[in-house]
């Protein structure tokens, strides 16, 4: 089922415009998103056959089932708890039948709101750091291998694998290692001499196939450090061992951090793959206001947590930004310094524990309330 059959069918008993739209925080690179609520038909609800949600590709507009939505308003749900109270020039569709729950919205409002709207609203802010990091430190396109996470050991000292094998003039295709006994993570290296000579680029094609053929008579088969693609590059996650004769004797002892390897590979599929999803015009804002964080996110930060104040000050919801607009729209546009909201966030939240500790709101939601709604709302849409 799509939201066209919905349409089509005369499901929808409430649908509005949400967003910045309706905050009236909206510019002209807003996107106009819809929420809805729908009442499955008669034959499948007795089937058995539970649709919950309806949505388009975008995730943008988004349709409830009625009894996923009440369980959400009992559960104290941010997105539902504002499209409940959404200002009525950005309802598209209300039915009759959707107003017993239209007039008792105040039920929905108890102390849970402190933790839905308030610990969303923390979590938006981990969020915003994470980003900050992301956006303050960009990492290379070119991955690292695991030769860079490997560390010659000299004394009480150790050093880059990598500066040893450049000051030797060393190929790493051309080294073999072995573990140390006794010694996770730490390895003997070797080197075959002959080998690198005779794949001396220095030299003239002559004598590198003169070598060769030596070469073939004298090669001692280490695998060297990391799997190599036929054009030299690096293509494994992993080092690998070679078989070492023990007469051979090793060039150095090296530790290899496998731990910091695998840290860095998460964090770089992380960073490519937000790289890849990121929304770009977000992104050329934070970019182009210059404070290293995603401030829309921050502003949709700070009206949750604004919101979710006043609700425990007993003003209610109060979905249309008007006393706050001009500072939601500053947030938005990188005005602000962004320690100085993360301090500013810090104190709304401690204004909202001191709010709801005094509150005369119920502590939740009386569970027969959205069982009653649910009974009386499917009893009117199917004509029982």
């Amino acid at each position: 089922m799509t939201i066209q059959d919905l349409k089509d069918k005369n499901l929808i008993i409430f649908e509005a415009i949400v967003g910045s739209q309706a905050h009236g925080t909206s510019d002209e690179n807003s996107d106009i998103d819809i929420k809805g609520i729908f009442v499955q038909p008669l034959d499948m609800f007795l089937k058995g056959d539970i649709i919950e949600q309806i949505a388009d590709e975008k995730n943008n507009n988004v349709y409830w089932e009625i009894s996923k939505f009440l369980f959400l308003l009992g559960k104290g749900d941010p997105t539902a708890i504002e499209l409940l109270f959404s200002p009525e020039d950005v309802i598209l569709i209300e039915k009759d039948i959707f107003k017993i729950i239209k007039d008792n919205k105040n039920l929905f409002l108890t102390k849970q709101l402190k933790d839905t709207f308030g610990k969303y609203a923390e979590q938006q802010i981990r969020k915003a750091r994470g980003l900050n990091k992301k956006i303050r430190n960009k990492m290379d396109k070119e991955k690292k291998s695991p030769i860079d996470f490997c560390y010659v050991v000299d004394g009480y000292k150790t050093y880059p694998l990598n500066r040893f094998l450049k000051e030797k003039n060393y190929n790493q295709r051309f080294c073999g290692i072995v573990n140390v006994p006794n010694a996770e993570t730490v390895y003997a290296l070797f080197y075959d001499e002959f080998s690198h000579i005779c794949f001396d680029d220095s030299i003239s094609p002559e004598e590198q196939k003169n070598n060769q053929n030596v070469f073939k008579n004298n090669f001692k088969g280490y695998k060297g450090i990391v799997k190599e693609s036929e054009n030299g590059e690096l293509i494994s996650n992993e080092i690998r061992l070679s078989s070492i004769p023990k007469t051979d004797k090793p060039l150095c002892i090296f530790s290899y951090n496998k731990n910091g390897y695998t840290t860095y590979c998460k964090k770089y599929k992380e960073y490519f793959d937000w790289e890849a999803k990121r929304n770009k015009a977000r992104y050329d804002t934070t970019i182009k206001h210059g404070k290293g964080y995603d401030s829309k996110n921050m502003s949709h930060c700070y009206r949750l947590l604004t919101t979710c104040l006043e609700i425990g000050e007993g003003k209610g919801v109060n979905i249309r930004r008007i006393h706050d607009r001009e500072k939601i729209l500053k947030i938005k546009y990188g005005h602000y310094e962004y320690d100085n909201l993360l301090k500013d966030a810090d104190d709304i939240i401690i204004d909202i524990e001191k709010a709801y500790l005094t509150s005369d709101l119920p502590e939740k939601c009386d569970p027969n309330v959205p069982k009653d709604f649910l009974m009386k709302i499917r009893k009117d849409f199917y004509n029982i």
